[in-house]
């Protein structure tokens, strides 16, 4: 493997942004310093000038459908959009077909990313009412969490047995991660709505029918049980003001035992944008108010909220265009994330220290993640180059998710990604990626 310089670069990093050097050998970062030398011929020098050094992102969230939703997206093609959005590791959804349930299924997702994935790798395996005997099995260096889904979503993995979820708690060897919405409350809502609309309910009732109430009963109850039990509980995407009460920001995330995910859509999106985006902005849970949106992105800056994430989660746009019951929810997302976060820096909304300790680091603190999601000697070369001034619009011709469309179309950031390296390797550069080589490892856990 090829030695690499990054010069000149403004490194953003553990709380501080300073410029200075990195030297890479063997994909780990050997040296960092004010100034570096080349220390031989076969070094491959970047000049940094002018741009910004990031840890690689870790996403803890991402749907890439394969097995068996392949017209949707692939590991190779949902990797691919990743490292365009600077994700350097991801870890991927159990609600495939079939389902990530069993040692068998997970093995060869394993087997797939190996071959095929951009981006360093991990997968969630996911917990149904009747397999806590494969729960068991888990590898806790291996697999990055157990699944719940609280609420029924995509693939409809409802796990709503209440003593099979106690023992799930109690017995899981690894962090438990959860969807929160009350399946009740929703069916509810719901069934309201369509004596009212018919199938064709309007898109803006979407945060009525998936409410405040339905996610605050389904996570205040997943909060409860964890802390019955003493498992370590991660909630995914939280969407309204009211939950950020369940979770403490006055202990170290290293201490906690209960955690909360915030997604970049819900931050960036509010309850308004439904009249103009519709079904393309249909997410579960719902986009919700202003007041939400904006209490949420306090909540990640004031630390109730300690992990940034994508839920990328890709439908093709003639699913899109069915009505309210049956356009699915999700949309693509990990190539516009840091984007949209960039533009957020330059709105004044949040610093860039603060977006590379949630999408960066914080990841790698909560998941026991080994030597990524910082800008360290002898971690791995997991890196992203930044040019913060190099405007770029979103459109059909510049994206790369299978699904072929972006929430973020029509949309121009100030921002873009130029440059990103995965274990010290360059795999993309100003919307075009390099020839595929095998580089993308399996993450491994240090537990």
């Amino acid at each position: 493997m090829k030695k690499v310089l990054i010069k000149n670069a403004r490194i953003v990093n553990e709380g501080k942004i300073q410029e200075g050097d990195v030297f890479i050998e063997g994909g780990i970062i050997s040296e960092i310093s004010d100034s570096i030398s080349a220390k031989s011929p076969d070094v491959s020098i970047y000049d940094a000038e002018g741009t910004y050094l990031l840890p690689g992102l870790i996403d803890d969230q991402v749907h890439f459908r394969e097995p068996g939703l392949t017209h949707k997206e692939s590991i190779e093609t949902g990797s691919r959009a990743a490292v365009a959005g600077g994700i350097t590791s991801f870890f991927e959804m159990p609600n495939t077909l079939p389902q990530t349930t069993t040692k068998e299924q997970l093995d060869e997702k394993f087997r797939i990313a190996a071959e095929t994935s951009y981006a360093n790798y991990s997968f969630m395996f996911g917990g149904t009412n009747d397999n806590l005997s494969e729960i068991e099995k888990i590898d806790p260096k291996e697999v990055a969490a157990l699944k719940l889904f609280l609420g029924s979503s995509t693939g409809n993995m409802l796990v709503d047995d209440e003593k099979v979820l106690e023992q799930i708690f109690k017995k899981s060897p690894v962090l438990i991660a959860v969807h929160c919405e009350d399946e009740t409350t929703i069916k509810k809502n719901l069934q309201e709505c369509i004596e009212k609309y018919g199938e064709d309910i309007p898109i803006e009732l979407h945060p009525q029918i998936r409410s405040t109430e339905a996610c605050y009963k389904s996570s205040s109850k997943a909060v409860k049980l964890a802390q019955k039990t003493g498992a370590r509980l991660h909630v995914f995407h939280i969407s309204t003001a009211k939950e950020l009460s369940l979770f403490n920001n006055k202990k170290a995330l290293k201490d906690k035992k209960i955690t909360a995910e915030v997604c970049i859509h819900h931050l960036w999106f509010n309850d308004q944008d439904y009249a103009k985006k519709g079904t393309y902005i249909k997410w579960n849970p719902a986009i919700k108010t202003r007041e939400d949106q904006e209490a949420l992105l306090q909540g990640l800056i004031d630390n109730h909220i300690d992990v940034l994430a994508t839920d990328h989660a890709p439908h093709t746009k003639e699913e899109k265009k069915n009505v309210y019951t049956k356009a699915p929810s999700g949309g693509p997302l990990v190539q516009h994330a840091l984007p949209a976060l960039l533009q957020m820096y330059h709105q004044g909304k949040i610093s860039l220290e603060k977006i590379v300790e949630k999408a960066c680091h914080n990841p790698a603190i909560l998941f026991q993640v080994e030597k990524r999601g910082f800008i360290r000697e002898g971690y791995k070369a997991d890196l992203v180059l930044v040019d913060l001034n190099s405007p770029w619009a979103v459109q059909t011709d510049n994206i790369f998710s299978k699904c072929g469309w972006s929430p973020f179309e029509g949309t121009t950031f100030k921002s873009r990604v130029t440059h990103t390296f995965v274990n010290g390797r360059l795999v993309y550069k100003n919307f075009k990626h390099q020839p595929f080589t095998k580089v993308a490892e399996k993450i491994t856990f240090e537990r």
